[in-house]
């Protein structure tokens, strides 16, 4: 096993792969259809027509990074929704899509209910408060799932997860596949970006050699144009849900374990819309929650800039209010107050706040999340208990967001 749990050596093949797939003459077909489709039901504004061209290069990559590790009978560990990183001289696209946690390190892996497996894997010196391996069906509902918080792990801090169609019977980390199972879907949630670990792990499909061949490259195409279309209408529709709603306006509920969303944890979703001169503030009572993040999307399902720009702040990276609630202040400049979460030059974007880790108790009853807009001259008298940040804060700040987040990005940013 590699030193670096993301940037595995199968890790920059898998990605070096999906550069030769993007310029198969299908998948560059699929490429222009599915923008002229995806432009045409959008009706974006100029703003965000402005951002599709980038944020469009990296749903389609990850659609063929994620399509490529379909096969069932020789899964690999594939890690998605990375940043645009060098590999070999090479530039590697940005991965991210359908509105990904920047806290998270996602990594997916094919799984058949007929099929016994088992995921060996190490966690690292400083265990993350977040971390599941979700196994979904084709449709992203859930199967089964392993809290990796709880798992029994050796001393050494290896550990050994069994995956099939029968019960645990004493096995310890057993997950019970069906004959719905579809795939591993493992969020490795990094709360404090610059001491959690994420954790490393590879795939063994136990028994004999596999007995139908490896898609032809043909193949491979067909079906990584096929996921591009899914990708793109996935999105279309998840952001168009959003911009239903009235704006600068929330949604607190509760979350079921469908469409890709986690079971237990609490989103809370909506969209903001400024003027010139207007901020968004909003009050956040996390409900007990261990762990939280506040982001910022575009309506392409790409979050904003998460490394060289506060483009999302989790619970870690705030400052509390006295009486333990939260405070954020969200404008496409730097207002001067802790907690800004930066959009990037846009007075309208997508925010998609999860909470999770309540324990057994559940969340309290002030759980909850409320968005008002603030003209932007009248934030000292607004917020007169937020800290202020001078230039020189904001700079070590951002240069300590830019170190933290490289431990999971060692190859740099491109």
């Amino acid at each position: 096993m590699v030193d670096d749990p993301v940037a595995t050596a199968a890790q920059h093949e898998q990605e070096l792969a999906a550069l030769e797939l993007i310029e198969h003459r299908t998948v560059t077909a699929a490429y222009r259809t599915v923008a002229e489709t995806w432009l045409g039901r959008a009706k974006a504004s100029p703003a965000m027509r402005e951002r599709f061209d980038e944020a469009f290069a990296e749903v389609m990559f990850s659609a063929a990074i994620w399509s490529s590790n379909q096969d069932k009978l020789r899964p690999k560990v594939s890690c998605i929704t990375r940043l645009a990183h060098p590999v070999d001289g090479r530039r590697i696209p940005g991965s991210r899509w359908g509105i990904d946690n920047p806290d998270s390190v996602y990594r997916v892996i094919p799984i058949s209910g007929d099929e016994r497996y088992e995921i060996h894997g190490r966690v690292g010196d400083h265990r993350m408060t977040e971390n599941y391996f979700t196994l979904w069906d084709a449709h992203m509902g859930t199967v089964d799932v392993l809290n990796g918080r709880t798992m029994q792990v050796d001393s050494d801090g290896s550990f050994t997860i069994t995956v099939d169609a029968g019960p645990a019977d004493g096995r310890p980390n057993h997950v019970q596949s069906t004959n719905q199972a579809h795939e591993f879907y493992i969020r490795d949630v990094l709360l404090d970006w610059g001491r959690d670990d994420p954790n490393y792990f590879e795939v063994q499909r136990l028994g004999g050699p596999a007995v139908t061949p490896a898609r032809t490259l043909d193949e491979q195409a067909e079906a990584t144009a096929a996921m591009m279309e899914y990708f793109a209408n996935f999105t279309g529709k998840l952001s168009h849900g959003v911009y239903k709603m009235p704006p600068n306006h929330f949604n607190l509920a509760w979350s079921a374990d469908k469409v890709g969303a986690m079971r237990n944890q609490v989103y809370v979703m909506g969209r903001f819309e400024l003027a010139p001169d207007e901020a968004f503030v909003v009050d956040l009572s996390d409900g007990g929650a261990e762990y939280f993040t506040v982001p910022l999307s575009n309506i392409w399902g790409t979050t904003l800039d998460i490394v060289d720009r506060t483009g999302s702040l989790n619970k870690a990276q705030s400052v509390a209010n006295e009486d333990g609630s939260y405070t954020y202040v969200i404008s496409p400049t730097d207002p001067g107050v802790a907690n800004w979460i930066d959009s990037d030059g846009l007075r309208e974007g997508i925010l998609t706040l999860r909470m999770a880790e309540f324990g057994a108790a559940g969340p309290r009853e002030d759980l909850g999340a409320r968005g008002r807009v603030v003209k932007l001259d009248r934030l000292d008298s607004e917020l007169p208990c937020l800290p202020r940040v001078t230039a020189e804060q904001r700079k070590a700040e951002l240069a300590e967001r830019r170190s933290a987040y490289l431990r999971r990005l060692p190859e740099g940013t491109a």
